[in-house]
């Protein structure tokens, strides 16, 4: 890396600067957030001695909505602006009471570090008439030539958390329309449409659950879309812009027939997640179930969307969230060790009467004794085969009348 000096007195020329480049300390992260902390380095190469007054870092932040008038009307052109980053740092200056500052021939690396404001960003975003973008640029301020700069763009994101109750509210509508008019009315045709929640994320697949029922003389079609609105404000006007991200189809449904969506699936695709929080520009999603009736004004219903950047947990707070994340990691104990052990089944249970019986001897019992010795041996070990397993317990249920108290010893 070059030297520098602190006058460029010596020099007749400003030089000539062969790169100038900006680059993040990890380029791999995709997006910043409110409070978090960016941080880089301005690359700059000579091929000769460069003089300069100063190389500074910005990073700027703002919404802006903008149209011009419209072809033919007398309506002036409308802009709005939001602010919402402003930084501007001194990553190199001449020492106390000089003007110029020379830097070597070589390749010259200057770090820079910065936050960001821990209020909440709007998150970017770039549509038809408007945009809200972040960026971080380097400035090299040089005598007697244009100023030379190099910029980068910061993405930002306003985390929305799809797990906060609002979010997790399910959306139900019903809608019913008589198609015709006057005296030649076909019959109703009715739609009740239902999601389970308000909030979700990239990727993720929506279940609808839905009933179409048609009782007119008519063939209809079900279908489903998302659907995103962009809003723009600027001088007191407002611009909209609506289209179609995402859609499914359903099945034909004829006259005096029933369908019911029984968790029909719609993926949501990569798309900017909901902004909800900017005056000047707003982008908000829908689910529209809607049936097609030729001839007649289609029957829709919308159920309003919430796209965010932090996935569905399954429970309805963070903090259920990870206590259940413990109970589920733990709940193979619970399979595996019951509470409360259960004796083996009876053997006489087990046994079928046919089996018992083809093992029972031929002659008869012995005679009644009033002690066991005079019972033959084959007898007992016939009657010890067919008595059932000891019943699982830690208790003897048969205890013997004197206890052994003798003590037992292991030799090894």
């Amino acid at each position: 890396m070059g030297g520098e000096a602190g006058s460029a007195a010596a020099v007749g020329s400003e030089g000539r600067v062969k790169s100038l480049g900006l680059v993040f300390e990890d380029e791999r992260k995709g997006c910043y957030s409110s409070g978090e902390t960016v941080a880089g380095h301005v690359l700059l190469e000579a091929a000769e001695p460069v003089s300069l007054r100063a190389l500074r870092l910005e990073a700027h932040g703002r919404a802006t909505a903008a149209w011009g008038p419209s072809a033919g009307a007398a309506a002036s052109a409308a802009l709005s602006e939001v602010e919402y980053l402003n930084v501007r740092l001194s990553l190199r200056e001449p020492p106390a009471g000089e003007s110029i500052l020379l830097l070597q021939p070589g390749k010259h690396e200057f770090p820079f570090s910065f936050q960001l404001p821990s209020e909440p960003l709007v998150t970017s975003f770039t549509g038809k008439y408007g945009s809200i973008q972040y960026c971080v640029r380097a400035v090299l301020e040089r005598p007697k030539v244009p100023d030379q700069s190099v910029k980068r763009e910061l993405q930002v994101v306003s985390h929305i958390d799809v797990n906060t109750p609002a979010l997790l509210t399910p959306v139900l509508k019903t809608q019913e329309k008589m198609v015709g008019c006057w005296i030649f009315t076909s019959g109703p045709v009715s739609l009740s449409a239902k999601i389970e929640r308000k909030g979700y994320c990239n990727g993720e697949a929506i279940p609808i659950y839905a009933e179409i029922e048609n009782c007119s003389s008519r063939l209809i079609v079900p279908k489903a879309a998302i659907f995103q609105t962009q809003t723009y404000l600027a001088s007191g006007k407002i611009k909209t812009v609506r289209h179609m991200v995402a859609n499914v189809r359903g099945n034909h449904i004829a006259s005096g027939s029933t369908d019911i969506w029984n968790g029909k699936t719609l993926k949501i695709p990569p798309v900017t997640p909901s902004i909800l929080d900017c005056c000047i520009i707003r982008v908000d999603y829908s689910l529209a179930v809607y049936i097609h009736i030729p001839g007649a004004k289609k029957l829709m219903l919308e159920l309003p969307l919430v796209i965010g950047t932090i996935p569905y947990n399954g429970f309805g707070s963070r903090n259920s969230s990870i206590a259940s994340q413990f109970s589920v990691d733990m709940s193979w104990l619970t399979l595996t060790l019951p509470e409360q052990p259960e004796a083996p089944p009876n053997y006489a249970d087990v046994v079928s009467e046919e089996e018992f019986s083809r093992h029972v001897p031929p002659y008869p019992p012995p005679p009644d004794c009033e002690e066991e010795a005079c019972c033959p041996v084959f007898a007992c070990i016939q009657e010890f085969r067919f008595q059932p397993p000891p019943l699982y317990s830690e208790v003897d249920p048969h205890p013997s009348d004197v206890e052994d108290t003798q003590p037992v010893s292991f030799i090894l």
